[in-house]
């Protein structure tokens, strides 16, 4: 797939700097960039699931104790 993106000057000049580097083309250096990002997302979100349960019990019993507070 093919799509197009405004990216700032400055960021096109330093790609095209790392690009010639690392000797490999910028589209790859994009791609390898976005494949990066996604799956330091996907490693955020996996760390995360589930850090709710068992620490403050059942969601309902929590937001009652927080509403008693008030």
């Amino acid at each position: 797939m093919q799509t197009t993106v405004d990216i700032p000057e400055e960021q096109v000049s330093r790609l095209d700097k790392l690009s010639q580097s690392r000797r490999i083309p910028r589209d790859e250096l994009v791609r390898i960039a976005i494949s990066t990002y996604l799956q330091a997302q996907a490693s955020a979100l996996d760390e995360s699931f589930g850090a709710w349960a068992g620490s403050q019990g059942d969601g309902l019993d929590y937001q009652k104790r927080m509403r008693n507070e008030w």
